[in-house]
Parts: structure tokens; sequence; C-alpha cells
């Protein structure tokens, strides 16, 4: 599985700077007094991989719930532009079959059409990229400070001092006796039942 650093690594470290100093004292200076003793804070560490929050059968049922929303809501002009895209797709098969035996006046007819096609696909999809990525935002935002509150009151209710998130930081190895996704999951949907449906703007 997977760990956060290499202990292993960083304690060899401060060995070396450990032994670089002392080598470097001269003879007879006094040495530093020692330390207090400081107490160091209990930690306990767990791990998510937030990827799972996506998976349609098992992760969280409301992103599910607002993909299919935000899905819906933007088939319109998804099938708008499959249009536009097979039309595009017809008038240029026309023009490379015909071009060599065709009137050059229907020709030319013909890629001026293409052209502007090409021109309305282009600015028709530009725009849906545009307002789909901002309802997503819209629409998930709030589903992810939602998400955020619950993992630290799922953290702070189990003495958990760290969560870290194995699906964006890379691990080297870690137990997984500490993976609390399948955990959160499960009581995230049991306090977060879908029951609205998002309301179109």
């Amino acid at each position: 599985m997977k760990i956060v650093r290499s202990f292993a690594a960083v304690a060899l470290l401060a060995t070396l700077a450990v032994t670089a100093s002392a080598q470097q004292r001269p003879a007879g200076a006094p040495t530093t007094p020692p330390q207090t003793a400081v107490a160091l804070p209990d930690s306990k560490i767990a791990m998510i991989y937030s990827e799972e929050f996506l998976d349609p059968k098992n992760g969280i049922a409301k992103y599910t719930s607002l993909a299919n929303t935000l899905n819906r809501e933007f088939q319109p002009r998804r099938t708008e532009l499959e249009g536009l895209q097979t039309r595009i797709n017809t008038l240029t098969k026309e023009i490379n079959d015909t071009q060599s035996v065709a009137d050059p006046n229907a020709i030319r007819t013909k890629r001026d059409q293409l052209e502007a096609l090409s021109t309305e696909f282009k600015r028709k999809g530009e725009d849906a990229e545009a307002a789909y990525a901002k309802r997503r935002q819209d629409i998930f935002m709030p589903l992810q400070q939602d998400i955020a509150k619950a993992l630290e009151a799922f953290a702070k209710a189990r003495g958990i001092t760290v969560i870290v998130d194995a699906s964006q930081v890379p691990l080297v190895y870690a137990a997984e006796t500490i993976n609390v996704t399948k955990a959160f999951i499960a009581e995230f949907n049991s306090k977060n039942p879908v029951t609205a449906q998002v309301t179109t703007p």
C-alpha cells in the first residue's frame, strides 16, 4: 500500500546532520546544554481515496445524482452539436465525391455552406463548453463544501488528527487499516440521502 514519507530517509539525514555538527565542533568548546524534553502531540493518521467518491455504484450518491442532472440539462445542446457534426460530415463527403464532375458553382455553394456550418459548430461548441463548466461548478461546489465539513466531523469523532487524500498525494506505503474511504462514504450517504433535485436555472 502506501506511506506519506520515507521516515528512514528523514532519520538518516538527521543522523548525518548531527554527526557533521559534532565533527566541526572545536576541541574544548563548551557543549550545548541539553534541551528540556518537549511533549509530542498525539496524532492519528487516516487515508482516503477521494476518486472513489465518484464511483456510480459505491461512491457518494449525491455525486451521481448531480452528474445525472447536469447531463440531462445539457443533453439538448449535445444533441444539437451532434446534428451539426453529422451535417458537416455529410456535406464534406458530398463535396469530395462530386467535385470532379459537378458544376463548379454548385461545389462553391456547398463549400460556403460547409464553412458556415463549421463556424456555427465551433461557436456553439465553445459556448456549450463554457456554460457546462460554469454550471458544473455551481452544482458541485455546495456538495464539495458539505463533504469537507463532513470529513472534519468524521475525523474529530474518531480522534483522527490528519487525513491524507491518496488520490492527490503520491504515497509509497500505507497500511490498509488506515483507509477510511468506504466508512466515510457510507456515513455521508446515510446522513445525506438523495432527495431533492437540483433546480434548473
